[in-house]
């Protein structure tokens, strides 16, 4: 792997950490105590929750032990082991090395709350019109999911010329 080729995903997983701890920090500082802030109509609703499960709550009714050894080790581990996975194939583009970048900084940034947190992640956001609303999330769920979809985007517009010819 060479460091300028990886360096769209070093630079992008960074920026998307760096991005969420801060978030992250000033949510707590800002929401502490306080009931929800609605802005634009209620569309946007702030209010601090700390998440023991996945994205949405997944998992949160787990056993503390299994969901500690899920999203606090072997996620985080996963997102480790399938980058250097991924990176080490040389045919990724600049597009899906970005979206990888997302993808991991997101997983991992979540992974360092919930080592920082006591298991929880720090939510802080949700959007809706009226009673119907998202679940509480944060930066790095919204990383994560621009991470996938630019993913999928960058496998979609990959030209044959893209793709290595099968070795036999």
């Amino acid at each position: 792997m060479h460091l300028a080729r990886i360096a769209p995903f070093l630079v992008v997983a960074g920026l998307c950490i760096g991005c969420d701890h801060a978030t992250k920090v000033a949510a707590v500082s800002l929401l502490g105590s306080r009931p929800p802030i609605e802005m634009a109509g209620g569309i946007v609703r702030f209010e601090l929750a700390y998440n023991p499960g996945a994205f949405l709550s997944l998992g949160a009714g787990l056993p503390t032990a299994l969901r500690t050894a899920i999203f606090g080790w072997l996620v985080p581990l996963g997102v480790v082991a399938a980058s250097i996975f991924f990176l080490r194939d040389k045919t990724l583009g600049a597009a899906a090395l970005v979206a990888l970048g997302l993808l991991a900084g997101g997983g991992l940034s979540n992974g360092i709350d919930r080592m920082l947190h006591a298991g929880f992640v720090t939510d802080f956001v949700s959007l809706g019109i009226g009673s119907l609303r998202t679940g509480i999330f944060n930066v790095a769920d919204l990383a994560v999911i621009a991470g996938v979809l630019g993913i999928l985007w960058a496998g979609a517009v990959a030209t044959p010329d893209d793709v290595p010819p099968a070795s036999s």
